[in-house]
């Protein structure tokens, strides 16, 4: 399958930024690197990251053990199609409680997705 480069990638991409959050900050923050200031990301922006990774990490979990299977049966990838809405339908009950412009755009984008 072709998904693996393509979506994990992305999902490695997306978790190696959040676990540089707290030294971005701190680099950012740096007056050498003043003019890079406004790229200091805020904490709504950085919960959105989180969502992302909630969202897309059961897909690459999906397809790392698809590529691990020789056979793939229809009862495996329904099971595995229900996890992934279960976890939007999750995410989705998360982001009602919130209300911040961001949250709202990304609830919709999530809605969409479901």
């Amino acid at each position: 399958m072709e998904v693996k480069t393509d979506w994990n990638s992305t999902v490695e991409l997306i978790e190696r930024v959040n676990q540089f959050q707290e030294f971005t900050h701190e680099w950012l923050q740096n007056p050498k690197y003043s003019d890079y200031l406004e790229l200091i990301t805020t904490k709504d922006e950085w919960t959105l990251v989180k969502y992302v990774l909630d969202i897309f990490t059961p897909f690459r979990d999906w397809t790392l053990w698809m590529l691990q299977r020789h056979l793939l049966t229809l009862h495996h990838s329904v099971s595995e199609y229900n996890d992934m809405f279960d976890q939007l339908d999750c995410l989705m009950r998360a982001l009602v409680k919130r209300k911040t412009p961001l949250k709202e755009d990304f609830s919709c984008a999530v809605k969409l997705a479901r």
